[in-house]
């Protein structure tokens, strides 16, 4: 039956929407200003773009069940397509390509506080 793919999916989707929610609130309360949130470009999504100062953090945003499965959450291909979304960013709003730029992760897990991993990896 596709009724119960699509309604794990709906949950996935909803649960990942809490998780990105909760790094906005983490991340405003660190002292950074949102400046995109579920950004589409064309070549990845880009689940927060976050400001202080003057560097841009580019965040991904990873929810697990279990803490110990948040070690490994962000993969090389995935590390690329943020890459590129990033530069699409920056050509569409010229302002942040003065900033420095960094691809940081905030790792979610239930009952725990959201796990902040600034320069995550290198461009």
């Amino acid at each position: 039956m596709t009724g119960n793919g699509s309604e794990k999916r709906r949950r996935a989707r909803r649960a990942g929407l809490r998780a990105e929610t909760a790094a906005v609130w983490f991340l405003r309360c660190k002292g950074y200003r949102i400046e995109a949130k579920n950004l589409r470009t064309p070549l990845g999504e880009i689940d927060i773009a976050a400001r202080r100062g003057g560097t841009l953090a580019i965040v991904e945003v990873k929810r697990r069940a279990d803490a110990a499965d948040l070690g490994s959450a962000v993969t090389a291909a995935q590390q690329r397509r943020l890459v590129n979304a990033a530069g699409w960013l920056l050509s569409a709003r010229p302002a942040l390509a003065r900033l420095t730029v960094r691809f940081d992760v905030v790792l979610v897990a239930p009952g725990r506080l959201p796990l902040h991993l600034p320069n995550a990896w290198q461009a």
